[in-house]
């Protein structure tokens, strides 16, 4: 009998090929999450149950959670006041009680629900090692612009070769947002301070933070898959208004890029299934703030010939291009230019040179899951670039299906004969393709 739940296979079966070489790619990587104590309301089933999943996949994980809600509430119970300064808790002494009992209480919840595995599927009951402890020193912030922070405090260091043991063990190692001095005091912290500490000490391969509210939207209300390093500090540095959370999260982005750490991702908390979405996916559903490259306009290489060969194949199978053999690729991919996105060649132009300062426009492809979204364009700018670099002052293209594109984009309409020689005895009068060319300056 089929499983009823599994009404389209072919979109599981298309799912499971894109996550496969994720799952791949993520296995023995060091992911530090952190998310805040609303966390611990709704939906955080369904979040411990994908961080045990991730751990399942060879993922090493360290989680750091916060409890500011938690600790307010308690604040409020006795009556306590509750002071800020510069988006600081002040926490004294009546302060810091309520902030052991809320953050041990915490901890205590999520190692329970960590402990028992993914419930209803086939490995349930598995036992998951949850690691806690003295991981993180701390020291006092001290009095700054004559406001003393009391146990308020910063990190001083990470730990990270006892987290690298429990991790080597296999275990999901969870941080608390306080740390502990030499001396045996303790320290209110903020969870992402600690979070962006321990993902430069231990060398991680990502920063996670699940962030509360909408996702980090542009001007004009886009939403913002990704930045790189310097798009976020210019962002910060502008006039645009973001919220005091969006501010914070940021600088921690950019702090953790800035000290090795090769990506923070920004992810949603309240979007069920968020986290795997933006590991397992190639766009995921969160902002990535990358300080590498994570797409990027580049000639091509020889080791991008697999990549094109994919990309232009059902092209070829439509008869929208003509049929290209890996030898032909591979002597001419000098002429091409390439768009790659996470390791995936997502879209392809060739320039070819011919005589009188004229060049041919050939194979230009976007990915059916990235088109309408400018690089078609910014293909053709890079060709015009590079021909006009090479001296050439017209630009031609042959196209069966797709004039009207060319036409909006400056090219016009030409006979045969306006081809250069050499072109013209190579014209595939059965294919019957039009003649476009553009003068560029």
């Amino acid at each position: 009998m089929p499983n009823k739940q599994n009404k389209d296979p072919h979109t599981f079966v298309a799912n499971i090929r894109q996550a496969a070489p994720y799952i791949k790619a993520h296995r023995g990587t060091t992911i530090v999450i952190t998310f805040g104590g609303e966390a611990l309301g709704d939906g955080f089933d369904e979040l411990v149950n994908d961080i045990t999943l991730l751990n399942t996949l060879g993922l090493r994980l360290v989680l750091v959670h916060g409890a500011r809600p938690q600790i307010e509430q308690r604040l409020k119970q006795r009556g306590a006041e509750i002071r800020y300064v510069n988006g600081l808790r002040v926490t004294d002494d009546e302060a810091l009680v309520s902030v052991k009992d809320a953050v041990g209480s915490l901890r205590v919840d999520i190692e329970a629900k960590l402990s028992m595995g993914i419930v209803n599927a086939p490995v349930a009951g598995a036992r998951i090692g949850i690691a806690t402890g003295n991981f993180v020193i701390a020291r006092p912030l001290g009095v700054r612009d004559g406001v003393d922070y009391c146990h308020t405090g910063e990190v001083r260091r990470i730990d990270s070769a006892g987290i690298h043991q429990q991790l080597d063990a296999g275990r999901i190692v969870l941080l608390s947002s306080i740390g502990y001095s030499p001396t045996g005091e303790i320290f209110n912290l903020s969870a992402e301070e600690i979070a962006t500490a321990a993902a430069v000490a231990l060398h991680a391969d990502k920063l996670v933070l699940l962030v509360e509210g909408e996702g980090l939207r542009d001007s004009r209300r886009h939403f913002i898959h990704q930045l790189s390093l310097l798009e976020a500090e210019q962002l910060l540095r502008s006039r645009r208004k973001l919220g005091e959370e969006w501010r914070r999260h940021l600088l921690n982005a950019v702090d953790s890029c800035r000290r090795g750490v090769r990506r923070t991702h920004l992810i949603a908390r309240g979007h069920d299934g968020g986290l795997l979405l933006e590991l397992f996916t190639r766009d995921g559903i969160g902002t990535l703030v990358s300080a590498e490259l994570y797409e990027g306009l580049r000639a091509a290489s020889i080791d991008d010939v697999g990549g094109i060969l994919k990309l232009i194949a059902p092209l070829e199978e439509q008869g929208v291009l003509v049929k290209r053999s890996r030898e032909l690729l591979e002597m001419e991919i000098g002429y091409f230019l390439v768009v790659k996105r996470d390791g995936m060649i997502i879209a392809c132009a060739a320039l070819y040179t011919y005589e009188r300062e004229v060049a041919e426009l050939a194979c230009l492809v976007v990915h059916p899951d990235y088109r309408s979204h400018g690089r078609g364009d910014s293909l053709l700018r890079a060709i015009e670039q590079r021909a006009r670099h090479n001296g050439i002052r017209r630009l031609f293209v042959l196209t069966t299906q797709t004039s009207h594109w060319f036409r909006e984009r400056g090219f016009e309409r030409a006979d045969l004969s306006s081809l250069p020689v050499r072109k013209r005895s190579l014209y595939n009068y059965q294919r019957n393709s039009r003649v476009f060319i553009k003068a560029i300056d």
